[in-house]
């Protein structure tokens, strides 16, 4: 793939990279998105399963989805575009910013990840707030805290709940630094994440989208490349590596 000019003297004089990414990536390593086509959302009524409410009103089919989303991802490996984003920190300061849960990043070995919606992998108690890992065992019944008996829930930001509001402001502090941001997998139209990519343009970053097809974003960066992240970010470590 040929890079213009002007892109590649930006990764010569670059020293920080940010990363924000959404579904696509994780796409790539076959796990559903939920607006695409075959998205999971077309088969299930989101407000019937990511809210507050309907976890209070029916736990048990809350679980049994989150259970059917952890099998998908505990089955799903980190691809190329996760394996090269923790390769670059080799040349640059690497953060990745995502929007997805899955800790695909974090499994590729990435250093530095702010997720903004939460992590799967994650439970605690409603109640308590006691913090259960990916570990805990429960069969087949909604989970219970250990040390008061509230239910437990996995650690995501549904529908209507606020974003960590500690992490968001990290990630604007990493948006701001940085010299080039990738958005990637994603058309970022979803806030207040989509905030991310404006903040590191607000203050000098030079935005490239990555996505399989163009989207609303597409107009508001410098540099739109079409087509999947696995094979994009491999070609552009080539360049950093003078191949």
């Amino acid at each position: 793939m040929n890079f213009n000019e002007e892109f590649i003297e930006k990764l010569k004089k670059a020293k920080s990279l940010l990363f924000f990414t959404g579904a696509g990536i994780s796409a790539e390593s076959g796990i559903p998105t939920f607006r695409g086509d075959e998205g999971l959302w077309k088969k299930f009524k989101p407000e019937e399963l990511a809210n507050f409410n309907a976890f209070i009103r029916n736990p048990d089919m809350v679980w049994e989805w989150y259970q059917y989303r952890r099998k998908i991802i505990n089955e799903a490996e980190p691809n190329a575009a996760h394996i090269t984003i923790k390769e670059l920190e080799k040349f640059f300061e690497v953060n990745v910013v995502t929007q997805n849960v899955d800790n695909l990043h974090g499994r590729a070995g990435s250093k530095n990840i702010y997720e903004l919606h939460g992590n799967i992998e994650r439970n605690f108690c409603i109640d308590c707030k006691t913090f259960y890992n990916k570990d805990f065992i429960f069969e087949n019944e909604v989970p219970k805290c250990e040390k008061c008996g509230g239910l437990i829930r996995p650690d995501v930001v549904w529908f209507g709940e606020n974003l960590p509001q500690d992490v968001f402001q990290q990630a604007e502090e990493k948006a701001q630094k940085a010299d080039i941001c990738f958005i990637v997998g994603t058309s970022a139209v979803v806030y207040p994440a989509a905030y991310i990519p404006i903040t590191a343009k607000e203050y000098g970053a030079y935005l490239v989208e990555i996505n399989i097809q163009p989207t609303e974003i597409t107009k508001s960066v410098d540099l739109s490349i079409l087509g999947k992240s696995g094979k994009v970010l491999p070609e552009i470590l080539d360049v950093i590596k003078g191949k």
